[in-house]
């Protein structure tokens, strides 16, 4: 059965929901999610002798959310996963596993704290090695330049994203959810969008949704963005300068430890920027990695929408390492 804890760290608390016993997995989601994100794997990863710890990232949900825009930068983020491996190992480390957000939060982790990562798994989002230069001056040349819309670049503005996020938070997630879903025609995330535009703008609202989130799945992240509102959430993604700053003392590491990427043929954010194959540039950086597949058809929600095949991934490399 899972249980939620509540773990104090120097700055913040953290909610996980909790359950098995044996090594440590942390469970690190993305935008705009909670633990929930985790339903379908919290139990197999616990039957299967582990520890299972879906947290809830500072911002979401029932953690602490702090105000500044600094709170969350990536500096902060794993000293947060971090601190849970602390709390909740008995030798200090875990295996970690991130979904959008959270997979450059497991793989940065493994990167710069390899004593405290036993393996790490990213979902969505690869590990394609060290910046050059902040992600802002690259999506401002490729779109905002450019008069086109790109929702990271939507997301520097305060207060309005989350403005029109929290006006109607069940249709903001509807249409986004669905708009990165593998269920999404193409162009249902509109190309032709102008850099003045609004994140709904152009977004449809499936009837019905996709069979993946049922509307009990959609009631309880309604209810805990109600609760939470979206400026943490939105926050991370104002940290594009500060973290290119931080992680430039690490450019010279590669992550050694045993990894697993897991991502979908119809993910918008696997090939992001279309820089070539994303898994043969991975494996420049990741020197371990002992799977990469990228399942047909599947969108940005990979263990939401693909839970029997995530997981069975998933358990095979948890029981390998």
């Amino acid at each position: 059965m899972t249980d939620f804890k509540f773990i104090q760290l120097p700055d913040v608390q953290l909610r996980a929901a909790v359950q098995g016993t044996g090594p440590l997995v942390v469970l690190v989601h993305g935008f705009p999610e909670s633990w929930y994100s985790y339903r379908h794997q919290i139990a197999p990863v616990a039957e299967a002798g582990f520890t299972a710890c879906a947290i809830d990232v500072r911002g979401y949900g029932g953690s602490d959310k702090p105000p500044a825009v600094a709170d969350y930068a990536m500096e902060r983020m794993i000293a947060d996963v971090v601190g849970v491996i602390d709390a909740l190992s008995p030798d200090g480390r875990a295996i970690l596993v991130g979904h959008d957000w959270g997979a450059p939060i497991v793989w940065n982790s493994a990167l710069i704290r390899p004593d405290k990562v036993r393996a790490v798994c990213g979902l969505s989002v690869p590990y394609l090695g060290p910046a050059t230069r902040p992600f802002t001056e690259i999506f401002d040349e490729i779109f905002t330049k450019r008069g086109r819309f790109f929702y990271q670049a939507y997301f520097q503005k305060e207060r309005e994203p989350e403005s029109e996020a929290e006006a109607n938070p069940r249709d903001f997630l509807r249409k986004f959810y669905y708009a990165l879903s593998g269920d999404a025609p193409d162009g249902t995330w509109p190309s032709s969008k102008t850099s003045d535009q609004r994140l709904l703008e152009g977004l449809v609202d499936p009837n019905p949704f996709p069979a993946w989130l049922a509307p009990a799945d959609l009631d309880y992240y309604v209810g805990e963005f109600k609760h939470s509102g979206f400026r943490g959430p939105i926050n991370r993604y104002r940290n594009h300068e500060r973290d290119f700053e931080y992680l430039r003392a690490y450019s010279d590491r590669k992550i050694t430890q045993p990894a697993l990427f897991v991502g979908g043929t119809r993910d918008l954010a696997f090939n992001m920027l279309g820089r070539g194959d994303p898994v043969a540039l991975m494996r420049n950086h990741v020197t371990d990695l002992r799977g990469a597949d990228v399942l047909v058809g599947c969108g940005h929600w990979t263990q939401q929408e693909r839970p029997t095949e995530v997981n069975a991934r998933l358990l095979s490399w948890l029981k390998s390492v």
